[in-house]
């Protein structure tokens, strides 16, 4: 179970708006019935190429239990989508492994929109409800990390202890 007042952290592109704000809606719905007691902050940047550096200043700055990188890069006729697809990945996953912090990778590449509404808007392959789903257990794995693991110094912000 998931303990006191968590913060999530979700960054969204703002890219391919109509699939990620339903991306972003799911989420926030679907972390409202898992972990009620989240204070979720939402941050919107032009596109996915702009997700993992705006993941890093959050890490940096607030420290929130869990960030959810959400977007959708549509493939097109040049190798563009996919480069960035690679390139946000490899930034997340080292993001993630580096701050030792949950980071919900739900930056969709798709073939077309047919497939972008049916991970983003559909009810069978919803990624926003997943994503959501994934950061509340990702928050609580953390949290009981930290408790069984009392003479590990938890994972905190330095900022915040000296605050």
């Amino acid at each position: 179970m998931i303990g006191p007042r968590v913060r999530v952290c979700i960054v969204a592109a703002k890219y391919n708006e109509t699939y990620t704000d339903a991306l972003v809606q799911n989420v926030i719905e679907e972390l409202g019935e898992l972990v009620p007691n989240a204070r979720v902050d939402l941050i919107r940047v032009p596109g996915a190429f702009e997700i993992p550096v705006t993941v890093a200043s959050v890490i940096e700055r607030e420290g929130p239990a869990c960030i959810i990188a959400l977007g959708v890069i549509i493939r097109g006729s040049t190798q563009h989508a996919d480069l960035v697809a690679t390139s946000v990945t490899n930034g997340l996953q080292q993001l993630a492994m580096e701050s030792k912090r949950p980071i919900i990778h739900e930056v969709l590449l798709v073939d077309d929109e047919k497939q972008a509404y049916a991970r983003c808007i559909g009810a069978q392959l919803n990624r926003g409800k997943e994503a959501a789903r994934a950061a509340a257990s990702m928050i609580d794995i953390f949290q009981e990390l930290d408790r069984s693991m009392p003479h590990q110094t938890p994972r905190t912000n330095p900022r915040a202890r000296n605050a």
